[in-house]
């Protein structure tokens, strides 16, 4: 069941999915994603909120076109497919849920997240350096 009509999300999630994100809608895509995937797998936990709109996506975008980048870009709702979004939060304990958030993952693995916390206090640069400090470390 999702929280918000569909009209109100799409341009949300075309946000990220012009950039090259895909968009993950069920638990089975989820973990196969993050288990199959040889290399990294950038993923962000979308929002309608407005920290995400203002300072998520727009680091995101910006950090994407860094030399070392992510193997994978994707992308599940918050509010929307809950039961994707329950699946992908699980490969982020011990971590609380976060809307928005950002992980990476390596190899399956979990080694950087950004949570909202962060994306609320910080400006866009500072997600930006936060995360091409996380591809430059992480990405081949």
């Amino acid at each position: 069941m999702a929280n918000y009509p569909e009209f109100m999300v799409a341009p949300i999630r075309q946000d990220l999915v012009n950039v090259g994100f895909e968009q993950l809608l069920t638990p089975d895509e989820v973990d196969k994603t993050i288990r199959n995937t040889k290399g990294t797998v950038l993923m962000c936990v979308n929002s309608v909120c407005g920290c995400a709109a203002g300072k998520a996506r727009p680091a995101l975008k910006l950090a994407i076109q860094h030399a070392k980048k992510p193997t994978k870009l994707v992308t599940v709702f918050a509010g929307m497919e809950q039961d994707a979004t329950a699946k992908a939060r699980e490969f982020m304990t011990p971590y609380p849920p976060s809307s928005p958030s950002i992980a990476l993952f390596k190899e399956g693995k979990l080694v950087h997240l950004i949570e909202r916390h962060q994306i609320e206090s910080a400006e866009v640069q500072m997600i930006v350096d936060n995360l091409v400090g996380a591809f430059d470390e992480h990405c081949g």
